[in-house]
């Protein structure tokens, strides 16, 4: 009769720590199966029926005043909803060192609207950084107007919106490139009107200047 003999320097595992290895294997293998199914959700294809809706599609029209979202400018290239032009207008406004396209009222009008939109809670409507977030405890950003971002370069302002800057996050994925520049732009404007010299104004701005509030001209 011969006996098992165990190598020197090794340790045989008993049955019960086999048995409970083989155990905790297979509920782990049950684990990742049961993670997969959270991947593999059951889901509509498209232009399939589906009940959960009146008309019994499961595609619907979005509802009017809507528009796609993707994150990033490129993001719908595959699909076909950006167009050649309009990625080649991306791609150039993301590269400039300065806004590739011409500052008209049209450009300053659309800056200010996405100011108005994505920045103005933070850093206020004068850009002085005393906006409503900021006024229910939100960190207080840096105005505008001192000196320090007046002579910034105009690609640092387009960077920051692009990346971030302390507490601020990036708003890459809110905000397309030409739209980042075009708010450059009405932030320019903005210093302007803190800054100007009275000299340079016209006749009408002069006398709208010495008219209070209230009087007429």
């Amino acid at each position: 009769m011969s006996a098992h003999v165990v190598p020197a320097g090794s340790r045989a595992w008993p049955w019960p720590a086999g048995a409970l290895l083989t155990l905790c294997i297979v509920i782990l293998c049950g684990c990742e199966q049961a993670r997969q199914d959270m991947y593999d959700q059951p889901r509509y294809k498209a232009f399939t029926r589906g009940e959960v809706f009146a008309d019994g599609n499961s595609a619907q029209t979005p509802p009017d005043g809507t528009e796609p979202r993707a994150s990033g400018p490129f993001a719908g290239t595959s699909s076909g909803r950006l167009g050649a032009d309009e990625v080649a207008r991306a791609r150039v406004a993301a590269r400039a060192d300065a806004d590739p396209e011409p500052l008209t009222l049209a450009r300053l009008a659309r800056g200010r609207e996405r100011y108005q939109i994505y920045c103005m809670p933070c850093h206020s409507p004068v850009g002085d950084g005393d906006g409503l977030v900021v006024r229910r405890g939100f960190p207080q950003p840096p105005s505008f107007h001192i000196e320090r971002l007046r002579q910034a370069p105009d690609r640092q302002l387009f960077d920051v919106i692009t990346d971030g800057h302390g507490v601020m996050p990036s708003y890459a994925g809110q905000v397309r490139p030409d739209d980042r520049w075009a708010i450059v732009a009405y932030l320019r404007a903005l210093q302007l009107s803190q800054h100007v010299v009275a000299g340079e104004l016209p006749p009408r701005a002069l006398r709208q200047l010495d008219t209070q509030p209230g009087e007429g001209p």
